[in-house]
């Protein structure tokens, strides 16, 4: 059974844990028998760890970003990223579920020195030092699933914040599934009305309380001025997309605002010269929305007209170049057209 440090979980049988972030662990709070649950709440996070976190770090590691559109993980994608992480330390970031997607990476996708899980219940975890060692030490770092408003809610303008975009600017690789993913973007979809809203909606009212666009978050190279969106094709996303983008150029100023959605089952995987190729378990694509142009109406109570939206698919034989947003070898090109919130799409 898992003696407990506040609410650090350390696993009989796993090697000492480095020297530094033990040092920080020291300092939380007695352990359990010596303090009520409630003290043990208050830390805001619980920790798990897997593998030899005493082995040095990465000599080498490169700048990478996989971008996941949820579901099940494509093992050839992570490969790539572990490669760029130079087979290191990987901390998975999530504000729900325990050690499950650390258990898989480290057991059946392999190819990391050690896994760590901090699972964020609270805003009050973002500026704890042992927290703070830990994203620190890591080679790579994995932003799962979940509720995106609690990552915005728990981080934004915190020191993991700061952190999160240090590790970036140090060059080494992040990632992001689903809800992990949608925050990666400059401009974000934050569900901050504690709903998902669906394509229809989002047409129909597209100043609605519904569509809570968030922003001055994470700092990803070639994404500042990219709306990520996930589980793309399957959830009938592309409509929402476009209504996200053409609520960013509004609060941006800026007409070159870009969409990028990823299916399921699927990674897009961008090299440190924004070099993108997808990955996918059963030919998913990412999809570039590029209007390049604002909306045609864009009014509070109005449903959003908005004309002649190119849209491409990159597939596996394609390449994205995000230094420009191009495609080579597209997988499809067809343009959306949005007229009293109806989508129809041409060829």
């Amino acid at each position: 059974m898992p003696f407990l440090f506040g609410e650090v979980n350390v696993h009989k049988g796993f090697r000492p844990i480095h020297s530094l972030l033990w040092l920080l662990l020291a300092a939380l709070p007695l352990p359990l028998h010596a303090q009520d649950s409630r003290s043990l709440q208050d830390q805001g996070y619980r920790y798990y760890e897997v593998g030899a976190l005493d082995a040095p770090r990465a000599t080498h590691t490169e700048p990478a970003m996989m971008l996941m559109g949820g579901g099940k993980w494509v093992p050839a994608a992570f490969q790539w990223w572990l490669a760029r992480a130079g087979h290191g330390r990987v901390v998975i970031l999530r504000a729900s579920g325990a050690d499950e997607l650390q258990n898989r990476l480290y057991r059946e996708i392999g190819g990391a020195a050690s896994v760590q899980t901090l699972v964020f219940n609270s805003r009050r975890a973002a500026d704890d030092p042992a927290v703070l060692g830990v994203i620190a030490a890591a080679d790579a770092i994995f932003i799962a699933g979940g509720d995106q408003s609690r990552y915005i809610r728990f981080w934004k303008g915190t020191a993991v914040n700061a952190a999160l975009n240090a590790h970036v600017r140090a060059g080494r690789p992040i990632a992001g599934t689903s809800a992990g993913l949608a925050i990666l973007g400059g401009y974000s979809y934050g569900a901050l009305d504690g709903g998902s809203v669906t394509s229809r909606r989002a047409l129909r009212d597209p100043m609605g309380r519904a569509v809570t666009l968030d922003s001055d978050f994470l700092a990803m190279p070639y994404l500042a001025n990219v709306v990520t969106d996930t589980h793309f094709g399957k959830r009938d996303r592309l409509g929402r997309l476009i209504v996200f983008v053409a609520r960013a150029a509004q609060r941006s100023g800026q007409q070159g605002m870009v969409g990028l959605g990823v299916d399921e089952d699927t990674a897009l995987c961008v090299e440190a010269d924004g070099t993108g190729r997808v990955f996918s378990r059963d030919g998913g694509y990412a999809w570039l929305v590029m209007p390049q142009h604002t909306a045609d109406r864009l009014r509070g109570g109005k449903p959003l007209d908005f004309l002649a939206i190119p849209v491409t698919g990159v597939g596996e034989g394609s390449r994205l170049h995000l230094d420009g947003f191009r495609v080579d070898d597209a997988a499809f090109e067809m343009t959306a057209d949005i007229r009293e919130g109806r989508l129809q799409l041409r060829r």
